[in-house]
């Protein structure tokens, strides 16, 4: 087959169990094909393995290849992201251009990034920070730092940008900003801090906002989940709540003592919020996962939500259900659409709602909800635990929940605009200036 362009993702995996980074590939692969259809697409991503994957796309199947590089303590693996920096330095320092191409041509990770046409970033839509720790910023920062000295154009795809509240992480961040060659924000004040943070008076030309690509990811039904666990009568969807637990915040956040500074205990939340919206608002709740795995030590949504229910449904049996199984990004997508009102802290599975036209409240734990979220008028639909306590979460959700036919409204009248936008993000860009 004759591709027209040859397209190379970073931070973009099918790998990862958070279907949050699976909704932005989804996501940038529906835009980018959008406009130029019968381009090639590759994943540059971490693994032991590469494979090409078929991606189910609203234009049909498409072949997507993965080519992996590692993280690892073997230096001299070809696929070392080390080892091809390393490569990438001497090439830097080599004069010649026949030793060069024949360096690049030696190894085939070198040979297929320098052989794309567009080069694309998106650092699993909120990884460019180092609110995780300084490590996950490096981790997706050096594919980005190697593909600059290969002299490649950077695009940084509709991301959320810091905090950086470290020397290391705001150079980190500095040097690949000020080096890009086009800067995508997923909110309007990202534009604001990129500028800022850049220090470069010129970097306005560069900056762009695009609504977050897990608008236009597409629902499919899948036939994989579990009957017994997931048979809703019809009769109840038309006011079936969804509930997605994160797994993360459960845990309270990777080092397990309230990472994230929650006001309120996160655990006790969930519990108060099923009780009320069955007993109180009496609506049958769906518990949805976004990040699946297991053991204790996970960051497990998929294992929180069994867990909850268990013990919840001999109380509540005709009126609570589960997501059992397990889902990629479009079928989870096509349960969030049963709902008639969505609740979640995986602020992917909140887009999941919003997009199909769902209102959606956002346990926001970071910066991200709010300017993603205010992007399509739903900002008042945001329950930041970290401000708010308890009871005040609850209000915010009660009050919501009986509005949600208001924001329904406002949703139909700027979600096709969302889509759009992200669609047309590949259109603008000038290819013959590659």
């Amino acid at each position: 087959m004759k591709y027209s362009l040859c397209f190379c993702l970073l931070g973009s995996s099918f790998e990862t169990s958070n279907l949050g980074v699976g909704a932005l590939t989804a996501g940038t692969i529906e835009s980018i094909l959008a406009s130029h259809p019968d381009a090639e697409i590759t994943l540059l991503d971490y693994g032991k393995e590469g494979k090409t994957y078929q991606f189910k796309s609203s234009r049909g199947d498409v072949p997507v290849r993965l080519l992996n590089i590692r993280f690892s303590k073997k230096f001299y693996l070809k696929n070392n992201i080390a080892y091809l920096i390393f490569l990438a330095l001497v090439l830097k320092i080599i004069p010649a251009k026949k030793i060069r191409s024949f360096i690049i041509r030696r190894n085939s990770w070198l040979h297929d990034i320098c052989r794309a046409d567009v080069v694309t970033s998106i650092a699993g839509g909120d990884s460019f920070s180092d609110i995780y720790g300084l490590g996950r910023l490096i981790y997706v920062a050096l594919p980005q730092i190697l593909v600059l000295l290969l002299n490649k154009k950077l695009i940084l795809l509709p991301q959320t940008y810091g905090p950086f509240n470290g020397r290391a992480a705001r150079a980190i961040a500095r040097f690949i900003l000020n080096r890009s060659h086009t800067i995508y924000s997923r909110d309007r004040e990202g534009l604001a801090e990129v500028a800022q943070l850049s220090g470069n008076k010129e970097i306005d030309e560069k900056l762009h906002f695009c609504h977050d690509v897990g608008f236009v990811v597409q629902p499919y039904e899948s036939a994989g989940h579990n009957p017994d666990t997931l048979n809703i009568p019809d009769a109840m969807t038309r006011n079936l709540v969804g509930l997605n637990v994160s797994g993360l915040l459960f845990m309270g956040g990777y080092t397990k003592k309230n990472m994230f500074g929650l006001k309120s205990n996160y655990a006790e939340l969930i519990y108060d919020l099923i009780h009320y919206m069955i007993e109180v608002k009496s609506v049958p709740l769906v518990l949805v996962p976004h990040v699946f795995g297991s053991g204790a030590n996970s960051e497990s949504d998929s294992a929180v939500c069994e867990l909850i229910y268990k013990e919840l449904k001999p109380r509540y049996p005709q009126m609570l259900f589960l997501a059992s199984g397990l889902y990629n990004q479009s079928e989870i997508k096509y349960i969030i659409g049963q709902c008639d009102f969505f609740i979640g802290a995986r602020m992917h599975a909140c887009i999941g709602a919003l997009s199909q036209c769902i209102p959606a409240i956002g346990i926001a734990y970071s910066k991200k909800f709010k300017g993603v979220f205010e992007t399509v008028g739903m900002e008042s639909l945001i329950a930041d635990p970290r401000l708010s306590d308890k009871d005040e979460i609850l209000q915010i959700i009660d009050a919501a929940y009986d509005n949600r036919l208001q924001s329904r409204s406002i949703l139909k009248q700027r979600i096709p605009e969302a889509k759009q936008n992200v669609f047309d993000i590949f259109k603008s860009i000038d290819f013959k200036a590659y």
